[in-house]
């Protein structure tokens, strides 16, 4: 941001791949950083967090799948069942599904 390159004026007429793109050319921010800053910063409904760990052993409780679903299997298991355009809502009631409660 301080040396320009990172530009968040526009950021609503962007779409998710140009905001993914534009992040990840940072040293440090992977694919997972850029769809949690579209999911829970810029409030987007339809991003499919596919590397989440959260989100695949989640997918493997929901389905009862045998192994927890590599990020890819994630992208068509979830184009299969119509998550879009609210990926991102799905995503959301997965990670509450595992009602992950801290440790007292």
């Amino acid at each position: 941001m301080l040396d320009g390159r990172l530009t968040f004026n526009q950021i609503s007429k962007q779409t998710n791949q140009e905001i993914i793109t534009m992040l990840t050319e940072v040293k440090g921010v992977g694919e997972w950083t850029a769809h949690m800053f579209l999911i829970f910063c810029v409030g987007r409904l339809d991003v499919l967090p596919i590397g989440d760990l959260g989100v695949r052993n989640g997918i493997a409780k929901l389905y009862n799948l045998p192994a927890i679903p590599l990020p890819q299997e994630v992208a068509e298991l979830a184009a299969a069942r119509g998550w879009a355009p609210y990926q991102s809502v799905a995503a959301w009631y997965i990670w509450h599904s595992l009602d992950n409660k801290p440790a007292v």
